[in-house]
């Protein structure tokens, strides 16, 4: 159904847009990230294997099509440094371009503006020319190859190497090789952030970064189960006390809880709050329950670095594409078919999370497009409020397929169950309930007590022997009283807090086993308060009962106010067939208190642009598989027409201004 402007409207959009330019919108970046960070990132279309060329062009398009609608960064994602020749993939050794004080620089081959020891400057100045913010990634610590060459570290106040105690430090001295990045081992490793030459090698990296021009730093393998808390400190520290500002992103974030974050979330500006996302409907459906439990615990939009931080549900794969770990660029489209991507887009929204746009540029077709620059789903990530999941929801199949049926939304009970290790934070109170017990095999051994869910054995591992090895004052000191983990009596395995690969979104997140070693992933420590944590990120030990063969399915929904008075609902369709969700306006009320809803009476839907209807205070819409309903409420059409019809939303940085 099309809806046609009259005179009445297009003066009423006139005095809406000229009212809300004049309440403080030429304020509205008073802090660093005051709203959520919007941009493009190379990883899903590249990889890693970006060249300068590919990259200027896609900035290039996103100073024509996208920064009009806000998105400012152009991100450079990982191994910018590593020499694309054969032998050379994401984890390989050897492969690096390092400068004498063991940091990393662009690969000259692939960023040929960077000779001579310029770094990422000229393309700095040529993202800045676009109007466009620089970013770029960069891995935890220090680099393996670094230390393998025994580098010396830069002392930036004094421009020469680093002395203290009549002694000059060296890479070797600051890299904690038992604390190498677990899922690129060969890459990266921890810096030892309690001696003065750990500090300063990170302050030479992060202040060279400010000197490139660089606008926006992803820290990754410093978060989720790969926590660094020392380095994420330290690195914040640094961004606080530069000239140019910087925004600081952290990343991965598989298995982050609330509790996790809120340790970091002053210090940052987004973190990630799951593992990498990509065009799978499973990755998607994996976000539901992470952004709901982000968002009921008010952590979005909470206090960050010199601003704001928010919960990130990584980049959007939409579009034109390649595969995780791939050592070639954009080959193919986006595997989610047109309902799920609307889904993402739409959930992304509502939760607030940072857009990062992942397809190439030069493809961009009209679809995606119009799907990232959707106004709407623009003015809600930005600027609504009361983000939250919407629990008073009902559904009834429209194809009679669903066996569920008019049932209220609640989670399937399966009748099968499976536990496995999970990591939290230790002040979580889950993290709490292990005790050791012992048994004949001269072992003894580590049981999680609280099967409160499942009335089933307890879940135990061994405590392995301490290990003699050549170098035991080392173990003996820096193991002081922790010890490896064994599936069985008999294993040789020993098992470790994370995976040693990139985990999607949709993968449950496992303790592995390997070879046992003198390696922090390994090393556990089981407290008197019955914890039992892990030396590599901090972190400990739990049981999570989950369900066998859970797949997602259902419904759900989101709520937010909007800046007029608007209130925002989703409906989202997990399920394989179409479903008729309904709620009623009481049950809104209960949840956004502050909204009077019997004055409520008008209703459009943003992906149709149509108007839906309120009966005896009842909404309900068929929303397709997988697919998504996006509803605006009001008591005024006119409004529902200027928001759900869209406006253009123009970004710069200093002034937000609307256009009709």
């Amino acid at each position: 159904m099309k809806i046609f402007l009259s005179p009445i409207f297009s003066l009423f959009s006139l005095l809406l847009l000229t009212r809300v330019t004049s309440k403080g919108l030429s304020h509205a970046h008073p802090k660093h990230a005051a709203t959520p960070p919007r941009g493009w990132n190379s990883y899903d279309s590249f990889c890693w294997t970006i060249s300068e060329e590919e990259f200027l062009k896609n900035a290039e398009l996103v100073s024509k099509r996208l920064h009009a609608h806000g998105y400012e960064y152009v991100v450079v994602d990982y191994l910018w440094y590593r020499k694309k020749v054969p032998g050379a993939y994401p984890d390989s050794s050897g492969f690096d371009v390092i400068d004498e004080w063991g940091r990393m620089v662009p690969d000259p081959d692939r960023w040929p503006s960077s000779k001579g020891g310029k770094g990422f400057t000229e393309v700095a100045k040529k993202v800045h020319k676009m109007g466009l913010k620089f970013g770029i990634h960069v891995m935890r610590g220090i680099s393996t190859q670094a230390v393998d060459a025994n580098t010396p570290i830069l002392d930036t106040s004094k421009g020469a190497a680093y002395i203290e105690n009549g002694r000059k430090w060296t890479a070797s001295d600051i890299g904690m090789k038992d604390k190498k990045c677990v899922w690129m081992p060969h890459g990266f490793m921890s810096v030892n952030t309690n001696l003065g030459a750990g500090k300063a090698f990170l302050r030479s990296l992060y202040e060279q970064y400010a000197e490139w021009g660089v606008d926006f730093v992803k820290n990754d393998c410093v978060f989720g189960d790969d926590l660094d808390i020392k380095e994420i400190s330290y690195v914040s520290e640094v961004l606080r006390k530069l000239s140019r500002p910087i925004l600081y992103s952290l990343s991965p974030g598989t298995s982050v809880t609330p509790a996790m974050a809120k340790e970091i979330s002053g210090l940052v500006n987004m973190y990630r709050i799951t593992g990498d996302d990509w065009d799978t409907w499973g990755d998607v459906a994996a976000h539901f329950d992470v952004t709901r439990d982000f968002a009921a615990a008010k952590m979005i939009g909470s206090s960050g670095l010199l601003g704001l931080s928010w919960p990130d549900s990584d980049m959007l794969p939409l579009g034109w594409l390649t595969d995780p770990g791939s050592n070639e660029g954009p080959h193919r489209n986006c595997k989610l078919n047109f309902n799920e991507q609307k889904t993402q887009i739409t959930l992304w929204a509502m939760a607030k999370s940072p857009l990062m746009f992942g397809g190439d540029m030069r493809k961009l077709d009209d679809t995606t497009y119009k799907l990232i620059t959707n106004p709407t789903i623009l003015e809600i990530n930005a600027f609504s409020s009361n983000n939250q999941e919407f629990p008073f929801i009902r559904s009834s199949d429209s194809t009679k397929s669903n066996p569920s049926s008019h049932s209220a939304h609640k989670e399937n009970i399966q009748s099968s169950h499976t536990n496995s290790l999970a990591l939290v934070s230790c002040k979580e109170p889950k993290a709490k309930g292990w005790l050791v017990e012992s048994v004949d095999h001269g072992l003894d051994q580590v049981c999680w007590k609280d099967n409160s869910e499942i009335n089933e054995a307890p879940f135990c591992v061994y405590k392995g022997k301490a290990q003699v090895t050549s170098d035991e004052e080392l173990y003996g000191t820096q193991y002081d009283g922790k010890t490896h983990l064994l599936e069985t009596s008999e294993a040789e395995l020993c098992i470790e807090a994370s995976s040693r690969q990139r985990l999607t979104s949709q993968e449950f997140k496992r303790g592995s086993s390997s070879k046992c070693k003198r390696d922090a992933n390994q090393m556990w420590e089981l407290n008197m308060n019955g914890t039992l944590a892990n030396s590599y990120s901090g972190l400990c030990a739990t049981v999570k009962t989950v369900k066998a063969n859970a797949t997602p399915g259902g419904i759900r929904s989101w709520v937010a106010t909007g800046r007029k008075g608007e209130v925002y609902l989703a409906f989202f369709n997990l399920n394989e067939g179409k479903t008729k969700i309904t709620t009623h306006l009481s049950d809104l009320a209960k949840v956004l208190p502050g909204v009077k809803f019997k004055d409520v009476s008008k209703c459009g839907e943003v992906w149709s642009r149509k108007d839906c209807h309120i009966r005896k205070g009842s909404i309900s819409m068929d929303v397709e598989a997988h697919g998504a309903a996006l509803l605006v409420l009001a008591n005024n059409r006119e409004l529902i027409k200027v928001i759900s019809i869209g406006y253009k939303i123009n970004f710069d940085r200093s002034m937000v201004k609307l256009k009709t």
